[in-house]
């Protein structure tokens, strides 16, 4: 199926079937880092607009052990950084409504959760189409090895979709359910 069709679809699919009490399990995300050896560093999170799954109750446990938290700040040509960010810093609305960090510290984070639309068996999602993570993502691969955990509801995965030669693969999919790898 087409990407806009499927876009469309599960957008109007996670409206209708968002449950706030839907969250991915902390325990299984902070055992996931575990196994990877990731103890402490920069975690690139997102602010969740759009009937996304919540990450920042993760983010907010995250900085409580000791983890630097960083959201990121899209620029002009679909191109986005991440900057640090604390709980306890305010944030400003962008040109699209999503809350972004004042700060100017720019960082590469250790591990990105990664929100998405849709996603298949082989780890690659759907955004919303304007290539931010997808750029971002290639960026960051010329700079430091780094982790990539997509979080979605578990009603967000697909059959299968085209898969464009611009588009990456996640490290790990998170869904309420399951852990995909």
């Amino acid at each position: 199926m087409e990407k806009n069709k499927i876009r469309k679809s599960i957008l109007k699919v996670r409206k209708l079937k968002y449950d706030k009490n839907l969250a991915i399990n902390f325990k299984n995300f902070k055992n996931l880092l575990i196994k990877k050896k990731i103890y402490n560093g920069y975690i690139g999170g997102y602010f969740p607009v759009n009937y996304e799954i919540d990450c920042l109750k993760i983010l907010s446990k995250l900085e409580t052990d000791k983890f630097k938290i960083s959201l990121p700040k899209i620029k002009k040509n679909n191109l986005m950084d991440f900057f640090k960010y604390s709980f306890r810093d305010p944030l400003k609305l962008n040109k699209y409504g999503i809350p972004e960090p004042i700060n100017n510290s720019k960082i590469y984070p250790d591990v990105i959760i990664v929100p998405l639309v849709a996603f298949n068996d082989e780890l690659f999602r759907i955004g919303y189409g304007g290539g931010y993570y997808d750029r971002y993502i290639q960026k960051l691969i010329k700079k430091k090895k780094f982790l990539t955990i997509g979080f979605a509801f578990s009603f967000q995965k697909v059959p299968k979709f085209r898969v464009d030669t611009f588009d990456r693969s996640l490290d790990f999919i998170m869904t309420e359910r399951k852990i995909y790898k």
